[in-house]
């Protein structure tokens, strides 16, 4: 599900509420969000999960290409934690799935652009 599926479920969902303000909603939860893990604050959402920052600490690489070592820095990066409620509809939903005979393909990345 990407930005504008949300924008548009929302949209559909609330038949009062224009496209254009689900829109501004989807980015002002959005924008709140990143600007408390950019502070390095926790959101706990009840039910869907919660996201953090992690500590990745600096550590040596190596350069595919030439093999030399690369010093990597110290990086803090977003995680997330599904909750309870969240992991358990997914497990029955795979369940129901796996019981009807669909089967399951492992998710596919998008590709970026090089």
């Amino acid at each position: 599900m990407t930005r504008s599926d949300l924008v548009e479920a929302l949209a559909q969902q609330f038949g009062q509420l224009a496209h254009r303000d689900a829109e501004i909603a989807v980015k002002a939860i959005l924008d709140a969000m990143s600007d408390a893990m950019v502070k390095g604050h926790r959101i706990e959402i009840r039910g869907f999960g919660s996201f953090s920052i992690n500590r990745r600490p600096p550590r040596q690489g190596r350069n595919p290409r030439s093999g030399e070592s690369v010093a990597i820095p110290e990086k803090r990066v977003p995680h997330f934690k599904p909750g309870k409620a969240l992991r358990e509809a997914v497990d029955e939903r795979t369940r129901q799935m796996q019981a009807s005979g669909v089967a399951l393909e492992p998710p596919t990345r998008k590709k970026s652009a090089p």
